[in-house]
This record gives C-alpha cells, sequence and structure tokens, in this order.
C-alpha cells in the first residue's frame, strides 16, 4: 500500500472518529437541557403545592376549577380531560401532561416532534394532551392558564396539533409571561392556516375554557404527579432522562406488531 493511501485512509478514520464524539457530544448537550429543564418544572410544582397548602381553608384560589367546565369539542376520557391526537384505533396510548410556560416540555418537544408526528401520522400511536398551570403559580401570571384556554379554542377549530406546535416555537423565557396577552396568542395564531377566525378570538377572549384548563390542573395534583412534562406509555410513566426518539419509536412500534 502506498503512502498516500495510508494517509487517506489514517484520515477517513480520524474524520469518523471525530463525527462519532461530536454525535456524543449533542446527545449530552440534548440530555443536559433536559434533566436541567425538568428540574425547573419540578421545583414549580413544590412552589405551587406551598402556596395551595398556605390557602388551604380559605375561599379557594385561582389555581382551583370553579363553575362549569367547558370542554372542548373532541375532548376524551370519562372526565373529558383529555385532547386527542391520532387513530382511536392506535395501539399505543401516550398521555402527556405539560404547561406551555414549562421549558422542559419545550426541550421535550423540540427533540420528540418529529417522531411523535410520525407515529400518530402513522396510526401507530395515539396522544393524550393534558394542559396545566404549574408555571403560573411558581413565576406569578397567568400564561399557562391563557396558553391553555387558547390551545382548547384551537382543538374547537381542529387545529390543535398545529396550534400547539407553533406555542412551543414561540415559547418566551420563563420569567416572561407573554403568553399572557391574548393578543400575542392570537397573533401567534396567524401561523396556522384559518385558525384567526372570530370564533377563534372570541374563544380566547372570553376564556371559554379557563375552567377546563384548572380542572386539568387539579387532577394533575390529585394524581400527585411529580412534574411537567410528565409522559406516560399504555399505563407505564417514561424515564425521560434514559428515553431518546427511537427508543420511543421502537416501544410503540413492537406494541403496534
Amino acid at each position: 500500500m502506498s503512502e498516500k493511501n495510508r494517509e487517506g485512509k489514517r484520515a477517513a478514520r480520524e474524520r469518523l472518529a471525530a463525527e462519532r464524539e461530536k454525535q456524543k457530544s449533542a446527545e449530552k448537550r440534548r440530555r443536559t437541557l433536559i434533566v436541567g429543564a425538568t428540574v425547573v418544572c419540578v421545583l414549580g410544582l413544590a412552589a405551587v403545592i406551598g402556596v395551595v397548602a398556605a390557602n388551604s381553608g380559605g375561599d379557594g384560589d385561582s389555581d382551583t376549577a370553579s363553575g362549569p367546565v367547558s370542554a372542548p369539542q373532541g375532548a376524551t376520557g370519562s372526565d373529558k380531560l383529555a385532547i386527542p391526537v391520532g387513530e382511536d384505533a392506535a395501539k399505543s396510548t401516550l398521555t402527556v401532561w405539560e404547561d406551555f410556560r414549562c421549558p422542559a416540555c419545550k426541550s421535550v418537544e423540540d427533540s420528540y416532534r418529529t417522531t411523535l408526528h410520525e407515529l400518530t401520522d402513522s396510526g401507530k400511536l395515539k396522544i393524550e394532551y393534558h394542559l396545566v398551570t404549574l408555571i403560573d403559580g411558581n413565576m406569578g401570571g397567568s400564561g399557562s392558564l391563557r396558553a391553555g384556554n387558547a390551545a382548547a379554542c384551537a382543538q374547537d377549530a381542529g387545529k390543535f396539533r398545529d396550534y400547539h406546535d407553533v406555542l412551543y416555537e414561540n415559547q418566551p423565557e420563563e420569567t416572561d409571561d407573554a403568553f399572557s396577552k391574548n393578543s400575542k396568542l392570537i397573533e401567534l395564531a396567524g401561523k396556522v392556516d384559518g385558525l384567526t377566525t372570530d370564533t377563534f378570538k372570541s374563544c380566547v377572549n372570553d376564556g371559554s375554557h379557563d375552567s377546563w384548563v384548572q380542572q386539568n390542573y387539579k387532577k394533575f395534583q390529585d394524581d400527585k404527579l411529580s412534574g411537567t412534562p410528565t409522559m406516560i406509555l399504555n399505563g407505564k410513566t417514561l424515564d425521560l432522562n434514559a428515553l431518546t426518539p427511537e427508543k420511543l419509536k421502537q416501544q410503540v412500534e413492537a406494541a403496534d406488531k
């Protein structure tokens, strides 16, 4: 073998090794981001529980549902608290508890969005979304509630998934309660074809599904869930720090066989 060929092969091996290290580093950064963000949202839960405990025995608090609960169209479950995405006949069901202000939720959405779309579009997975107000209680404000209501209004229009993705793609910093402004939520709806109708605007401005979002958060507390996001596949809570999109895909496809 000529010296030139040996040099070429050595260079190729070095490039391959460098690419593998790059991929490992990227995966490590992704998992670190999810772990760190999840801690923030779990701490948020502790803060909210403290506030609820301090207010017990009084006239109630803003996170407790009051009045009639108006579920969005197509909501499922015995309590009508879940927004479904995917086919009812899918053999796997992924239950997701999330908060549109939660940075960990955004991290998971950014990492898993393509895989979740692929699995639901292929009929292998049904997702049931529960929208809660964890960060409102921790950071103050009402962005979690307002965004949850707007997403439920989008469900009424048959455009939940697209608007759901837009909200996460445009999530403000956790300390910025930008989603508390209905005008901002309506502006973002303009990114979804056909969503910004008078009906949608009225639903957002009137808070038509506020009590439904609040009832979701009450169930979140009653079920003693540890934080957002919480993802439960076929009855089993997933460890998001050990999970990858590929592993989730493998589990769903195995159940589909």
